[in-house]
């Protein structure tokens, strides 16, 4: 089963490349899902985190905007609530991979946002970092509730750059394209590395 790792700094559209993957036959992860699975009513990471982080708890779920205010520019908050959250995912992540292999899947699509800041692009057969122009980037994070330029900032501040990302990665999908573009990118991406793993 080859596996693929997925990356990309915050609005670069790694979800809606995941999804494309996924629509290309590709048993597809995603790593935000699985944190509001922990994070919500009977998630593993509730009753940690309410111990650590009582006024994140609303309805008996985390509230995600509470706790990233709590969090954000806080090293000591964040390097507790990544304790807590980072070997759940881990342990989410291993059990999708299982169930997959044993369903026989040809190829993996995990998407890891912080693939390169935590150093797991080993892990990986192929890595593909998605990117589009700061300026669309911006755009797009600034359009979503709850957002401000510091908390866009500050998010920025824990991720690897762009640049640096798209060094490190095998390829490169630009989502900065119309959606078709994107697609077909897509497509030709997964084509080689199914290529170059079958032996075709």
């Amino acid at each position: 089963m080859i596996r693929i790792g997925l990356t990309g700094s915050i609005g670069m559209g790694k979800s809606t490349v995941l999804s494309m993957f996924a629509d290309l036959g590709a048993a597809v992860w995603d790593a935000d899902a699985a944190v509001h699975r922990l994070y919500g009513k009977g998630g593993a990471a509730l009753a940690p985190l309410a111990e650590l982080f009582p006024e994140a708890i609303v309805d008996g779920a985390v509230d995600r905007a509470a706790l990233a205010k709590i969090v954000l520019g806080d090293t000591q908050a964040l390097a507790k609530l990544e304790a807590v959250v980072h070997p759940l995912v881990a342990e989410d992540r291993e059990a999708f991979m299982t169930a997959a292999a044993q369903a026989g899947a040809d190829a993996v699509v995990l998407d890891i946002p912080l693939l390169f800041e935590n150093e797991t692009e080993k892990f990986f057969d192929a890595t593909i970092v998605v990117s589009a122009p700061a300026e669309t980037q911006r755009a797009r994070v600034l359009a979503r509730p709850g957002m401000s330029e510091e908390k866009f900032e500050a998010i920025l501040r824990l991720q690897t750059p762009d640049a640096e990302k798209r060094q490190r990665a095998d390829y490169i999908i630009d989502t900065g394209l119309p959606l078709e573009e994107t697609r077909a990118q897509t497509a030709a991406v997964y084509g080689k590395i199914l290529g170059k793993f079958s032996g075709a």
